[in-house]
């Protein structure tokens, strides 16, 4: 799988990568039902949402009969990694210390979390 050349989603794009993403593969009707309890869209809706991130080089498409079954073309993990950078690079400077902070100050990271960090911290600087 490829890294996005532009990272940049909307939400309502975002549901719909992570609706393929958690499939694997995934159908019009699929994508439709795992937005429904969330979003109220046609099926219309979904289907050029799906063409547009195709388009974006995003997702690919084969035809079963008369159904396109879409599946990504970029890791979530990686597509994560850029949101992230491009977030830290225009909104923070750069600098990953000052978007942690900002997290840590909104109370955005559990205890859980930070031992997690620490022990991500320590492993990396064993390394």
């Amino acid at each position: 799988m490829s890294t996005p050349s532009d990272p940049r989603l909307s939400g309502l794009q975002l549901a719909v990568m992570r609706a393929v993403w958690s499939r694997g593969e995934a159908t019009v009707g699929d994508v439709h039902a795992a937005l429904q309890d969330d979003r109220s869209l046609a099926p219309t809706t979904v289907a050029t949402l799906l063409k547009r991130l195709e388009a974006r080089g995003l997702l690919a498409h084969r035809k079963e009969g008369r159904q396109f079954i879409y599946r990504a073309l970029v890791d979530a993990d990686d597509m994560g990694r850029s949101l992230v950078t491009e977030l830290a690079r225009d909104m923070y400077d750069g600098k990953s210390a000052d978007m942690f902070a900002h997290l840590l100050d909104a109370g955005e990271v559990s205890a859980e979390d930070l031992a997690r960090i620490r022990k991500m911290i320590e492993e990396h600087e064993g390394a």
